[in-house]
């Protein structure tokens, strides 16, 4: 037995607490009589409030599409058929559809077919979009800029559901959309940004149809290796003309063995 395994026996408590650094889930978190002491209720308190204030605070679209269009980006902007954000919490349904003038002003914008669409849109988080829309970007732009592939500008979408980037993808003629998208908040995780990619966008798609990734967020899956990933992806999607459970992520892969190093940046 170790000196750690000794320690661990001697001090549960000890071994509980080392536990509990290594995750935000709610653990070891101790008593007060037969509840929870009071810091941890108020610390729940805190992770519910801010999970509720990520669900219902308003998207800044024009801070978004700002700083997108620093990255050196062009931008559009759409809303979907959710004309408030109560509408959108009860109507999933209007949440994937484009608005009447979203859709005319997507049409008219659209030219020769492209390779791929990227739809931000605010989801279930709009926190996430603020913080994670532009770092992923700013991750991804370089390999975009290698590719080759020929790109609609980054549609910067309010009240959207990931379906909506199926519409999208449509009107600008697009092979593939990827739609950076806030997820349903957790009580640990109001930040978290989801990634979906869609072959062929069209409305009716579901989601075994798309590949995901999730929980992108610098406590979580970090950018740099989130756009690795989504580059791997999108590349296999327009190569292999399929996206969702027929193609799986092996990017990983590229990481292995000497020949991987160096693919994505240090991230230490």
């Amino acid at each position: 037995m170790s000196r750690d395994d000794d320690s661990a026996a001697d001090d549960p408590a000890a071994a509980w607490r080392r536990l509990a650094a290594l995750t935000p889930a709610r653990i070891a978190l101790g008593r007060a009589g037969s509840g929870l002491p009071t810091r941890e209720v108020l610390r729940f308190g805190l992770a519910h409030a801010q999970a509720r204030d990520a669900v219902h605070t308003p998207l800044d679209a024009a801070a978004v599409r700002a700083g997108i269009a620093a990255l050196g980006f062009d931008t559009l902007a759409a809303a979907s058929a959710a004309p408030d954000r109560a509408t959108y919490l009860r109507r999933p349904d209007l949440g994937r559809r484009l608005d009447e003038a979203s859709a005319a002003a997507l049409a008219a914008a659209a030219g020769e077919p492209v390779d791929l669409a990227l739809v931000v849109a605010d989801g279930l988080s709009a926190r996430a979009v603020h913080e994670g829309a532009v770092p992923l970007l700013s991750a991804l732009k370089p390999a975009l800029a290698g590719s080759g592939w020929r790109l609609t500008p980054v549609v910067v979408a309010t009240q959207g559901r990931v379906a909506l980037g199926d519409a999208v993808g449509t009107l600008l003629k697009a092979r593939a959309v990827a739609v950076l998208i806030g997820e349903r908040p957790g009580l640990s995780s109001p930040d978290s940004l989801g990634i979906y990619l869609t072959f062929d966008p069209r409305p009716g798609r579901n989601d075994a149809e798309r590949n995901c990734l999730s929980n992108v967020r610098a406590a979580g899956l970090k950018p740099d290796l989130a756009a690795f990933k989504l580059h791997w992806l999108i590349g296999q999607a327009l190569t292999r003309r399929l996206t969702g459970v027929a193609l799986k992520d092996e990017s990983d892969r590229l990481l292995e063995g000497p020949e991987g190093r160096g693919m994505v940046p240090d991230r230490r």
